[in-house]
């Protein structure tokens, strides 16, 4: 079982995005706080999970959960900030609009949720004065591999996968030929050719390598 807690603050805050490889789609966070009586032995990292554990255990956590929020930032937005910073923008995003608030964040990964130089304040939510002191007024520390080690973390690993699968699936109706509903808007060989057989969406990341380069691509 994962551990419960990290900084012996009762109201810590776990958070975490999905889909920060993807050739199309947003990249999604998710922050969830959970209570300390909660004690699920099923939660774990979301890629170690199938996609049916997932979508039985989003409802749970999402009933148990004394507050939880999500992000999704498009690929306009990624293109403008790039993906790392659009990612950590997700995640400030998901924190300000719990209905709590947290007294520790922990977050997957080895990017501080507050950057050395500062909150980047563009593209997405355009944070004021208030909010920024706030994010900065919380303490957090990231881990490697924190959706393995923490309940937190992994339960928002949960949240954020599957909130950007259910996002993935819709415009794939909107654009069946690549077959996002399967891939998710990940670089597969199928994706690839189908971008250089139809070219590009408004839901593609244009400031990614979407081709091999030995590949060109019609636009």
């Amino acid at each position: 079982m994962l551990n419960f807690n990290y900084s012996g603050f009762e109201l810590e805050c776990g958070t975490d995005e999905a889909g920060r490889g993807c050739l199309a789609g947003p990249v999604t966070a998710a922050a969830i706080v959970l209570p300390k009586d909660f004690g699920l032995d099923v939660i774990n990292d979301s890629k170690k999970i199938s996609e049916r554990a997932r979508e039985k255990l989003k409802p749970i956590l999402e009933e148990v959960a004394l507050s939880y929020a999500i992000t999704h930032l498009d690929p306009i937005i990624i293109d403008e900030i790039n993906i790392l910073n659009a990612s950590i923008k997700a995640m400030q995003e998901c924190v300000l609009k719990l209905n709590l608030t947290p007294l520790y964040i922990i977050v997957d990964g080895n990017s501080p949720l507050i950057p050395k130089n500062g909150i980047k304040n563009k593209g997405g939510k355009l944070f004021t004065a208030i909010e920024i002191e706030l994010l900065h007024s919380i303490p957090s520390t990231s881990i490697v591999k924190g959706d393995s080690k923490f309940l937190s973390i992994a339960a928002a690993s949960i949240l954020a996968k599957t909130y950007r699968d259910e996002y993935m699936n819709k415009i794939h109706e909107e654009f069946p030929m690549y077959n996002w509903k399967q891939n998710k808007g990940y670089p597969t060989i199928e994706h690839r050719e189908a971008i250089r057989k139809y070219g590009t969406t408004k839901y593609h990341r244009m400031s990614f390598r979407l081709l091999p380069e030995q590949l060109k691509l019609e636009l």
